[in-house]
């Protein structure tokens, strides 16, 4: 069985949405940089084991980085979830779990990449909005897309309307794109993504297109 950890670092709505979908891989950590993340209480309350690695306690990204990859491997984990785990990776760490670690990103990649994604979507006056699942590389929100999902910008929305609507999405897709994963349908070879055998040419689009 294929063994998960999860990254975090905040209320874990997306860590809520893993467990509860009872996936055919076995989430067998949660690791937060904060101690005070509700995420936490998820995972316990799951009884699933956490570790808090604090950020604050390190000299370097890069010290801190491998703090938390000697807690994966502790852990055996053969996969690598972010689930709103708010620190940039170092290139090192990537490196280390290349193809087997997913993030999920609020905007419809490539547009939008960082930070304050829905009032920037509203600031530019976008219709359509949505989240992207993608692999991890070094560069910030820009590893291959594998999976995506939409909603239309309604004319009264806010940042937060927005953000809570998105949140919806997120928590239907992330989970299936991580059982494609653990069952082996989505596969990192050579720096290109599979799915089911295929190389994976364009995001998987769900049917709210």
């Amino acid at each position: 069985m294929i063994k998960i950890a999860v990254l975090v670092s905040g209320n874990g709505s997306n860590l809520q949405a893993l467990i509860d979908a009872n996936l055919s891989g076995q989430i067998v950590g949660v690791l937060s940089n904060k101690a005070d993340a509700y995420a936490l209480e998820r995972a316990q309350k799951a009884n699933i084991a956490t570790a808090v690695i604090s950020h604050k306690d390190f000299p370097t990204r890069e010290v801190f980085d491998e703090a938390m990859h000697q807690q994966l491997l502790a852990w055996q984990v053969d996969v690598v979830i972010l689930a709103g785990f708010m620190r940039i990776l170092t290139p090192t760490f990537v490196n280390q779990w290349q193809g087997k670690m997913l993030n999920i990103h609020p905007s419809l990649l490539p547009a939008y990449k960082g930070v304050n994604t829905h009032q920037r979507v509203l600031n530019t006056g976008d219709r359509l909005h949505g989240c992207t699942v993608h692999f991890v590389t070094a560069e910030l929100d820009s590893g291959q897309s594998i999976a995506q999902s939409a909603i239309s910008v309604k004319e009264h929305d806010t940042a937060a309307s927005l953000a809570d609507r998105v949140h919806t999405l997120e928590h239907f897709i992330y989970p299936q794109v991580a059982e494609w994963l653990c069952n082996g349908q989505l596969t990192w070879k050579n720096g290109q993504a599979y799915f089911r055998d295929q190389i994976l040419k364009h995001p998987i689009r769900f049917a709210n297109w």
